[in-house]
């Protein structure tokens, strides 16, 4: 059974969302661009009043999207039952891999964690969230493409982006013109990681990235740090003897449990990290 306590402490504090009470409650956009805010408490989900059917299916399937409600979590703790990572079941029992709402907000959140470490690039995001996303109550519904192309730069940079922003700028722009294209479900990973990686911007970092946090695909960042960092920890080696390749080799067995199992190692690697700096 997943874990919302868990779940939603891995995910970006971006000022979308809240976890109060034993509930999970994120803003978010309706198909007609209203802001709603929905919960789910690991049993039921709670909907807003005057909800069409049609909205109120919406809700739910966004809040599964996000949560990763259908995620088969026995299943992949019997997979890695008898091997290094067994304990990563026990230590993170009931967490899923978040995802964003949007493949945009999943660009423009991916885009502003390039070089930075994750607590700066939660700052920046809740930024930029704040600057121009709607506010539903205690909680703001990220911005659209066309809100925050209609920032300008001089907005843009209280967000605190850095060169960062000038790579949302313009894949904003670009997505709002129709010229990059998000909606790459029914691609295949490596063709969607060559087409996403021809914009500026966009390296194999990123594109992978994007596809696990966007679109829920079975891929995982091999050269992130955090990632070979974990790793590394796992297997008593220093992160320098583990690269992408090494990442690559010993992952990849893990077929369809993959993409989870990095997250997994990522999480352990935060959570190590966190503890060895409070020390």
């Amino acid at each position: 059974m997943m874990d919302l306590r868990k779940t939603s402490h891995e995910m970006i504090r971006n000022g979308t969302w809240k976890f109060e009470g034993g509930v999970f409650y994120q803003a978010l956009r309706l198909p007609d661009g209203k802001a709603v805010v929905g919960g789910y408490d690991g049993g039921d989900f709670i909907l807003p009043e005057g909800l069409s059917s049609a909205e109120r299916k919406f809700v739910k399937e966004k809040l599964s999207f996000i949560l990763g409600l259908d995620t088969d979590l026995d299943s992949f703790y019997a997979e890695i039952s008898d091997s290094p990572f067994a304990f990563l079941a026990e230590e993170f029992q009931g967490l899923t891999v978040p995802a964003a709402p949007s493949s945009y907000q999943a660009l423009v959140e991916v885009i502003a964690q390039q070089q930075v470490n994750f607590d700066f690039a939660q700052r920046t995001i809740a930024n930029l969230v704040r600057l121009a996303g709607k506010r539903v109550n205690d909680l703001y519904a990220f911005p659209t493409a066309e809100e925050i192309a209609g920032l300008g730069d001089e907005r843009l940079k209280e967000a605190k982006l850095g060169y960062r922003a000038g790579y949302i700028k313009s894949l904003t722009e670009l997505y709002l013109r129709g010229e990059l294209n998000l909606e790459l479900r029914e691609w295949d990973v490596n063709e969607a990681i060559k087409y996403l990686t021809k914009f500026r911007g966009v390296g194999k970092w990123t594109a992978e990235l994007f596809l696990a946090y966007g679109l829920r695909k079975n891929v995982y960042p091999a050269g992130d740090l955090g990632l070979r960092r974990g790793i590394s920890k796992i297997f008593g080696k220093s992160v320098k003897e583990v690269g992408e390749r090494d990442v690559r080799d010993v992952i990849e067995p893990y077929g369809k449990w993959k993409g989870l199992l990095a997250f997994y190692i990522t999480c352990y690697d935060r959570k190590t990290e966190l503890e060895r700096k409070r020390r």
